[in-house]
């Protein structure tokens, strides 16, 4: 079990759709990663045969990412732990990690994260911005089009007032390529 009291670090659809209760959500920053499209989606934005792009923490020395801490109350940890292991562990493309936190307020903790495995078949880093425009504007997974993810993370963002100069370039570009832009 993670660290009591238990936060949970979101940098992407946790920011926006965390699925669990909290007792506390705060801006936070993580030192040494990316928040990068480097996974490939074969659920949840995607499939198999039509991979979408999903964001996730790339390991970068002088990089960090800004997101969502969440605390979650003592009593509900556990059931909270089972339901992000079924949520971001599907495809064992993530590692749970334990991680520390700048909280918007000055306090440092420890929270849970899910990092990309850079050995898995589905990472994906390195992709430029133009070919992960096109894979995102069109791919179609379980959860519905990649795009409404890539949307959905950029207007948070924008809304905590957290700059992700790349992602606010692929929601541009993407919604050109949506258009009818090539």
């Amino acid at each position: 079990m993670a660290t009591r009291p238990l936060w949970i670090f979101g940098y992407g659809s946790l920011m926006w759709h965390p699925g669990f209760d909290f007792a506390e959500r705060r801006r936070a920053r993580l030192a040494g990663y990316a928040r990068s499209f480097c996974m490939r989606s074969i659920h949840h934005r995607g499939t198999v045969e039509d991979p979408g792009l999903v964001l996730a923490l790339d390991a970068h020395e002088g990089s960090a990412c800004e997101g969502v801490a969440f605390r979650v109350e003592d009593d509900k940890a556990e059931a909270v732990m089972t339901y992000l292991r079924e949520r971001e562990l599907i495809s064992s493309a993530y590692l749970e990690a334990t991680v520390e936190i700048a909280l918007d307020d000055g306090r440092t903790v420890e929270a849970v994260t899910y990092v990309v495995d850079t050995d898995h078949v589905q990472y994906c880093g390195g992709l430029d911005l133009e070919t992960q425009a096109h894979i995102i504007a069109h791919a179609v997974g379980g959860r519905g089009p990649n795009t409404e993810y890539l949307y959905n993370t950029t207007d948070h963002l924008h809304e905590l007032d957290i700059a992700d100069e790349e992602l606010s370039w692929l929601s541009r570009r993407v919604r050109a390529i949506a258009e009818g832009g090539a």
